[in-house]
């Protein structure tokens, strides 16, 4: 089932035609255009701490200034408040030049219950909560609930979103409901979005999907996709977005009280941190240039996904992806064992 566009089952929505400027990749098959750089929506939905609204609009403005045109967002951050801010920044520009992915699986419902959501990394009210669902009616309902808060007509990807303890129902209902709103033109491209990357190889195996996103799992300090799910990934055609370029922090700014996958990092990961970065600086390169630069480099990831919470860390971002990463620098982390051989 690929690509018609009869009447949106969930009302009538535009079918999607994306045709978005200022971007060089598509996702799989599906047309679906992406900047290779990306912006992470949930720092914006006050991730750990709280953040202004005004600092939050000035943040995607920037990624817009710096010709990033693919905005990644999901109702589990900031129990909405991601969603609401992102088409609030986005509504100032023409919607046929930016592309927009959410996520389903975890669908908010109202809650009584008070107090607030740090308990899930989230600085905001705890005015509802997440019910897993990845029902063919859930996932329709979670997508109906995030057009209202994003303020859209459609979105362009969809992914289901951490379904590593719901497998069986993702696979037998959540899939083929977003197979199914891909057919009728609701959305331009499905995938899955996960930190790890077994299931997202059984995605790309044993589905149709356009492309999956994985968070963690191609860094320079963990290379797990790099065994079976890229190489499964460019046979297929398949793309994938990589998130957490830098580990959730140690490899932005490798010291004692960094986090290494929003924990703190174990002393040998902070240890090979500090070594992969004394190599970049030889070479005259930064560690997060270096870090960006080997996520971005395998023929089949299509854009790498950040999250930032201000404009200067947008520019920075920016900067540090364009930068140009020696190619002896490669070759002295594979020889000091920092890297396997046949990476970057």
């Amino acid at each position: 089932m690929r690509r018609t566009t009869p009447r949106s089952p969930l009302g009538e929505r535009t079918p999607v035609s994306p045709t978005p400027t200022r971007t060089t990749r598509t996702l799989g098959r599906s047309g679906v255009p992406v900047s290779p750089l990306a912006f992470g929506a949930a720092a914006i939905g006050n991730l750990y701490t709280p953040l202004g609204e005004e600092q939050a609009h000035e943040a995607v403005s920037a990624a817009w200034q710096r010709g990033i045109r693919y905005f990644d967002t999901a109702p589990h951050y900031g129990l909405g408040l991601s969603e609401r801010r992102l088409g609030a920044a986005l509504r100032a520009h023409p919607r046929a030049d930016y592309t927009v992915s959410t996520k389903v699986g975890r669908r908010l419902e109202p809650s009584g219950a008070g107090g607030d959501d740090l308990a899930h990394g989230f600085a905001v009210p705890a005015t509802s909560r997440r019910v897993w669902d990845f029902s063919a009616d859930g996932v329709r309902r979670t997508l109906e609930a995030s057009l209202e808060r994003l303020g859209l007509d459609r979105v362009d990807v969809v992914y289901l979103h951490d379904p590593d303890d719901h497998a069986e129902e993702a696979f037998r209902e959540g899939y083929p409901a977003l197979e199914r709103l891909r057919a009728e033109g609701v959305v331009g491209a499905i995938g899955a979005g996960m930190n790890q990357a077994e299931m997202l190889t059984r995605f790309v195996r044993d589905t149709d999907v356009d492309v999956v996103l994985c968070a963690g799992r191609y860094t320079l300090l963990d290379q797990r996709a790099g065994a079976e799910l890229l190489p499964e990934a460019a046979r297929r055609g398949v793309s994938v977005v990589i998130g957490g370029p830098f580990n959730s922090g140690l490899l932005a700014d490798p010291r004692p009280t960094a986090t290494y996958d929003y924990a703190t990092a174990p002393p040998e990961l902070l240890d090979r941190a500090l070594r992969i970065k004394e190599a970049a600086e030889r070479h005259g390169v930064g560690l997060r240039a270096a870090a960006l630069r080997f996520c971005s480099a395998h023929p089949a990831v299509a854009a790498v996904l950040v999250g930032t919470r201000s404009a200067a860390e947008v520019a920075d971002c920016a900067e540090q992806f364009a930068t140009t990463v020696p190619d002896a620098f490669w070759q002295e982390l594979r020889e000091a064992g920092l890297l396997p051989s046949g990476t970057a």
